[in-house]
C-alpha cells in the first residue's frame, strides 16, 4: 500500500547537515469527507501518518513546511545538544504504522519544545495528532490530544500576536470551539462561536470561516433541540 500512496525522497536535515531519507505522500488522494475542524477522512489511506518528517541521523522531526526551514544557528546548537541528550533514534520506514506517526509527531512536538517554537505551532501538532487517533477509532486517546490542543490555543491566544504562521487568531477560535465541541464543554463552544459570529470582522475578512462558524452553531443548536425532544418523549 506504501508503494501506491508514497514515495521515498532525499531532504537535508537542517539541524545535522545530512542528507536523510523522508516519505511524501502522492498529491492524489480521494477524500471521502471533512470533520469540522477539517480534518479529512481520506479513502483507503491515512496521510496524517506522513505529515511529520523526521531525520534517520540525528533525530530531529517537524513537518515539512519547518523541516526544510533553514534554522538560525542558536536553535540549531539547542537542538544538536537536546538529541545528543536525550539519544534520540527514529528509525526510517517507507511504511508507518500508528506507533512510528505517534512517535514522529511527540517527536516534534519535543523538537518545538526545545526552541520555544510558538504555542500556536505545538498546538496544531496536538491537533493533528488527535486527528489520527480518531481516524484510528482511539476515542480516548483522541481526547486526551483534544485536551492537549485545547490548553496550547488558548494559551497562545492569551500570549501571542495574530498573525502567526499564516494562521489568524479568528481561526484558532473557530478550532477552540470545535474542540471544546468534541471533548463535551457546550459552555465554552458556544462562548467562542459566539464571538465569531457576531463580530463583523470576520465575515469581511473571511467569509468562508464565518460560515463555518454559524455552521457548527446551526449544527449544535439542531443537537441540542433533538435531544430536548427525545427528553421530552420519553
Amino acid at each position: 500500500m506504501a508503494n501506491e500512496f508514497t514515495f521515498v525522497v532525499e531532504k537535508t536535515c537542517p539541524v545535522c547537515g545530512q542528507e536523510t531519507r523522508v516519505v511524501k505522500v502522492k498529491s492524489r488522494l480521494m477524500i471521502q469527507r471533512t470533520d469540522d475542524d477539517y480534518c479529512c477522512h481520506y479513502r483507503d489511506f491515512n496521510p496524517y501518518f506522513y505529515t511529520i518528517l523526521a531525520c534517520e541521523h540525528c533525530g530531529y522531526a517537524a513537518d515539512e513546511k519547518h523541516f526544510l526551514t533553514t534554522l538560525p544557528d542558536r536553535h540549531r546548537t539547542i537542538l544538536q545538544n537536546f538529541l545528543k541528550e536525550k539519544r534520540v533514534n527514529f528509525i526510517f520506514t517507507e511504511e508507518r504504522k500508528l506507533p512510528d506517526a505517534v512517535a514522529s509527531y511527540q517527536l516534534a512536538i519535543y523538537c518545538a519544545e526545545a526552541i520555544n517554537a510558538p504555542l500556536s505551532r505545538m498546538a496544531g501538532l496536538s491537533l493533528r495528532l488527535s486527528w489520527i487517533y480518531r481516524l484510528m477509532e482511539m476515542k480516548d486517546e483522541e481526547m486526551v490530544w483534544a485536551h492537549k490542543a485545547i490548553d496550547l490555543y488558548e494559551r497562545s491566544l492569551m500570549t501571542e500576536r495574530y498573525p502567526v504562521e499564516n494562521l489568524t487568531d479568528f481561526m484558532v477560535m473557530y478550532l477552540l470551539a470545535t474542540l471544546f465541541n468534541r471533548v463535551g464543554d457546550r459552555e465554552h463552544c458556544a462562548s467562542y462561536l459566539s464571538r465569531l459570529i457576531n463580530d463583523k470582522e470576520l465575515k469581511m475578512v473571511d467569509n468562508k470561516l464565518y460560515h463555518d462558524a454559524r455552521k457548527l452553531w446551526q449544527d449544535i443548536r439542531m443537537e441540542d433541540n433533538e435531544g430536548e425532544q427525545e427528553n421530552a418523549n420519553k
